[in-house]
């Protein structure tokens, strides 16, 4: 009887880490004809950031998107270490350093800056082709809940700025996997 314990509950704690797993790597999933665990809106909508930097050049910007948010990926290849990063609401967008409003659809926007040049510090070659004021490059959002628009602010003193136009202000969270900065934008409260 203890073996058969012993046995279920070590069943039940490699299941909590799948889920673990899955819910880390981005994905809502549920055995087939369940349906998936409610979402999360515990991240709340305030100020998120943190001063550490990897002055690492920012390789890629891309999105996906998930059954309970729209998940937004900044790629500093080469990093090694915490990514220093400033996210929050503003009412308007305005470029980095020149100040020039840059116009971004929707209903709030989240502003983000990311410690990571859009360019290579050492030898000035661009690593990361954003244009102020455009669409981010190579990034669709048609058919996502929660985005809106993107745009491309500056890549000023280190660090890269990105508007994020958003149907509502709704809650958000910053993470970190590896060399990856992710901005995950719930679909509700």
């Amino acid at each position: 009887m203890r073996r058969l314990g012993t046995a279920a509950a070590a069943l039940v704690l490699a299941g909590a880490g799948v889920v673990g797993t899955a819910g880390a790597a981005g994905a809502v999933t549920a055995p087939a004809g369940r349906a998936p665990a409610a979402c999360s809106t515990a991240w709340g909508s305030g100020n998120k950031s943190t001063t550490d930097a990897s002055f690492k050049p920012l390789k890629n910007i891309t999105t996906s998107r998930t059954e309970c948010y729209d998940r937004m990926v900044f790629d500093i290849g080469g990093a090694n270490g915490k990514l220093g990063y400033h996210v929050g609401y503003v009412d308007a967008f305005h470029q980095d350093g020149s100040g020039e409003r840059i116009p971004v659809k929707g209903g709030a926007i989240l502003q983000i800056f990311v410690s990571a040049p859009s360019h290579d510090p050492v030898t000035g070659k661009q690593t990361y082709a954003g244009t102020a004021g455009k669409s981010l490059p190579g990034v669709n959002i048609s058919g996502y809940k929660t985005f809106t628009d993107t745009k491309f602010g500056a890549s000023f003193e280190g660090q890269t700025q990105v508007g994020l136009g958003l149907r509502a202000k709704l809650p958000f969270r910053v993470v970190q996997s590896g060399h990856e900065l992710i901005v995950d934008v719930a679909h509700k409260w």
